[in-house]
């Protein structure tokens, strides 16, 4: 979708106290509205769209605390990248 937005305009926001039970996200990332989409769609009680911006592609959600998760992940060392390149060059079932 061209919106006439730039990438350094396209934001992610996700806000929530400690007092309320309710995290509410705001994003352009099409991979995150569509997950966000189909959780509401399944999980209407916990996750529902709450407004959409047609010309931006911005969408808005409410989402009960709890339903989501941030994952820090530590980096790779070069000996568990080079074991996971090797292990994945193994099992590709597409090289064969």
């Amino acid at each position: 979708m061209k919106t006439g937005l730039t990438k350094q305009e396209k934001t992610t926001e996700i806000w929530f106290d400690e007092k309320e039970p309710i995290i509410y996200i705001k994003t352009h990332n099409t991979n995150l509205k569509n997950r966000l989409k189909k959780y509401a769609r399944r999980y209407s009680a916990q996750c529902r769209l709450t407004a959409e911006d047609k010309e931006t592609g911005c969408m808005e959600f409410e989402i009960e605390k709890g339903r989501l998760s941030f994952r820090l992940t530590a980096p790779y060392t070069e000996d568990r990248r080079a074991a996971a390149s090797k292990y994945a060059k193994e099992h590709n079932p597409f090289s064969k």
